[in-house]
Protein backbone atom coordinates (compact mmCIF):
# COMPACT_ATOMS: atom_id res chain seq x y z
CA UNK A 1 0.00 0.00 0.00
CA UNK A 2 1.41 3.40 -0.93
CA UNK A 3 1.93 6.18 1.62
CA UNK A 4 -0.72 8.44 0.11
CA UNK A 5 -3.39 5.76 0.53
CA UNK A 6 -2.14 4.98 4.04
CA UNK A 7 -2.29 8.68 4.91
CA UNK A 8 -5.92 9.00 3.77
CA UNK A 9 -6.96 5.92 5.73
CA UNK A 10 -4.98 7.03 8.79
CA UNK A 11 -6.73 10.41 8.69
CA UNK A 12 -10.09 8.62 8.69
CA UNK A 13 -9.01 6.49 11.65
CA UNK A 14 -7.99 9.64 13.55
CA UNK A 15 -11.33 11.32 12.77
CA UNK A 16 -13.23 8.27 14.04
CA UNK A 17 -11.11 8.14 17.21
CA UNK A 18 -11.82 11.85 17.66
CA UNK A 19 -15.55 11.15 17.57
CA UNK A 20 -15.11 8.60 20.36
CA UNK A 21 -13.10 11.09 22.41
CA UNK A 22 -15.64 13.86 21.91
CA UNK A 23 -18.54 11.64 23.02
CA UNK A 24 -16.78 11.24 26.36
CA UNK A 25 -15.60 14.88 26.47
CA UNK A 26 -19.21 16.06 26.29
CA UNK A 27 -20.34 13.94 29.24
CA UNK A 28 -21.02 15.94 32.40
CA UNK A 29 -18.56 13.91 34.52
CA UNK A 30 -15.30 12.20 33.68
CA UNK A 31 -13.93 9.13 35.42
CA UNK A 32 -10.21 9.55 35.96
CA UNK A 33 -7.77 6.87 37.04
CA UNK A 34 -3.99 6.98 37.11
CA UNK A 35 -1.26 4.94 35.45
CA UNK A 36 1.78 3.61 37.31
CA UNK A 37 3.64 6.86 36.57
CA UNK A 38 0.75 8.80 38.17
CA UNK A 39 -0.32 10.37 34.89
CA UNK A 40 -4.08 10.56 34.39
CA UNK A 41 -6.03 8.05 32.32
CA UNK A 42 -9.61 8.46 31.11
CA UNK A 43 -12.13 6.39 29.21
CA UNK A 44 -11.38 8.63 26.23
CA UNK A 45 -7.69 7.59 26.25
CA UNK A 46 -8.74 3.95 26.18
CA UNK A 47 -11.55 4.32 23.62
CA UNK A 48 -9.23 6.13 21.23
CA UNK A 49 -6.41 3.63 21.87
CA UNK A 50 -8.59 0.59 21.16
CA UNK A 51 -10.10 2.10 18.02
CA UNK A 52 -6.78 3.16 16.54
CA UNK A 53 -4.93 -0.05 17.42
CA UNK A 54 -7.72 -2.28 16.08
CA UNK A 55 -7.91 -0.32 12.82
CA UNK A 56 -4.14 -0.20 12.27
CA UNK A 57 -3.76 -3.92 12.98
CA UNK A 58 -6.46 -4.66 10.42
CA UNK A 59 -4.97 -2.23 7.89
CA UNK A 60 -1.34 -3.38 8.25
CA UNK A 61 -1.25 -6.67 10.19
CA UNK A 62 2.52 -7.05 9.68
CA UNK A 63 3.34 -3.74 11.39
CA UNK A 64 3.48 -3.67 15.18
CA UNK A 65 1.74 -0.86 17.04
CA UNK A 66 3.39 1.01 19.90
CA UNK A 67 0.93 3.10 21.88
CA UNK A 68 1.26 5.12 25.04
CA UNK A 69 -1.59 3.03 26.43
CA UNK A 70 -0.14 -0.37 25.43
CA UNK A 71 1.56 -2.75 27.76
CA UNK A 72 5.27 -2.07 27.99
CA UNK A 73 7.17 -3.61 25.08
CA UNK A 74 10.85 -4.00 25.91
CA UNK A 75 13.41 -2.17 23.80
CA UNK A 76 15.11 -5.50 23.14
CA UNK A 77 12.01 -6.38 21.09
CA UNK A 78 11.33 -2.96 19.58
CA UNK A 79 14.89 -2.39 18.40
CA UNK A 80 14.39 -4.96 15.66
CA UNK A 81 11.24 -3.40 14.25
CA UNK A 82 11.86 -1.97 10.79
CA UNK A 83 8.37 -0.51 10.32
CA UNK A 84 5.82 0.19 13.04
CA UNK A 85 3.03 2.52 14.09
CA UNK A 86 3.69 4.93 16.96
CA UNK A 87 0.59 6.46 18.53
CA UNK A 88 -0.53 8.67 21.36
CA UNK A 89 -4.29 8.13 21.31
CA UNK A 90 -4.97 11.21 23.47
CA UNK A 91 -2.06 13.59 23.81
CA UNK A 92 -2.91 16.14 26.46
CA UNK A 93 -5.07 14.12 28.85
CA UNK A 94 -4.64 16.81 31.53
CA UNK A 95 -6.00 19.42 29.11
CA UNK A 96 -8.82 17.05 28.19
CA UNK A 97 -9.70 16.81 31.89
CA UNK A 98 -9.55 20.62 32.22
CA UNK A 99 -11.84 20.79 29.16
CA UNK A 100 -9.77 23.47 27.49
CA UNK A 101 -9.85 21.86 24.00
CA UNK A 102 -6.04 21.61 23.83
CA UNK A 103 -5.58 17.89 23.18
CA UNK A 104 -4.92 15.80 20.10
CA UNK A 105 -4.53 12.37 18.55
CA UNK A 106 -1.07 11.53 17.20
CA UNK A 107 -0.40 8.70 14.74
CA UNK A 108 2.91 8.12 12.98
CA UNK A 109 4.33 5.41 10.76
CA UNK A 110 8.01 4.83 11.46
CA UNK A 111 10.24 3.09 8.91
CA UNK A 112 13.91 2.37 9.58
CA UNK A 113 13.86 4.73 12.60
CA UNK A 114 12.44 7.67 10.62
CA UNK A 115 8.86 8.98 10.50
CA UNK A 116 7.41 8.54 7.01
CA UNK A 117 3.78 9.44 7.74
CA UNK A 118 2.19 11.50 10.48
CA UNK A 119 -1.33 12.53 11.40
CA UNK A 120 -2.27 15.02 14.11
CA UNK A 121 -5.93 15.61 14.87
CA UNK A 122 -7.32 18.09 17.41
CA UNK A 123 -10.93 16.88 17.67
CA UNK A 124 -12.26 19.71 19.87
CA UNK A 125 -10.94 22.23 17.36
CA UNK A 126 -11.84 20.18 14.28
CA UNK A 127 -8.31 20.58 12.89
CA UNK A 128 -6.47 17.77 11.08
CA UNK A 129 -2.87 17.90 9.91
Amino acid sequence: MDLETLAHITCQIALEAGDKIMEIYQQPELTITHKDDRSPLTAADLASHHHIVDCLRELTPDYPVLSEESAHIPFSTRQHWQTYWLIDPLDGTREFIKRNDQFSILIALIHQHEPVLGVVYAPALGELW
